[in-house]
């Protein structure tokens, strides 16, 4: 199993409408790739100082699978919509799960 985890820091002018279009973006588009096994996802609760803003943990059940997510249509009209042009900050990793 493959675990993708990836976070980012909003621009400042992102709003709480924006973040919940981008939750329900990542819901409905991710949902149609049969790549991806496992996806979970959400805005950080604000329990401590200097944590990023959103994470998400996508599980996939081979690199090929994670690949096939990466590059699908539907994710990366996600990233260019929702994401790209609004993040300050990206961090990602992708590791050997259990």
């Amino acid at each position: 199993m493959l675990r993708h985890v990836v976070m980012f820091k909003w621009n400042d002018d992102v709003d709480a409408a924006h973040v919940e279009a981008t939750r329900a973006a990542l819901e409905a588009r991710v949902s149609t790739i049969p790549a991806v096994a496992d996806y979970r996802h959400g805005p950080d609760l604000g329990l401590a100082d200097g944590n990023f803003d959103y994470a998400i943990v996508g599980e996939f059940a081979s690199v090929d699978d994670y690949v096939t997510y990466r590059d699908h249509p539907d994710h990366q009209a996600v990233i260019v919509e929702y994401i790209k042009d609004r993040v300050s900050a990206r961090t990602a990793v992708q590791y050997e799960a259990g």
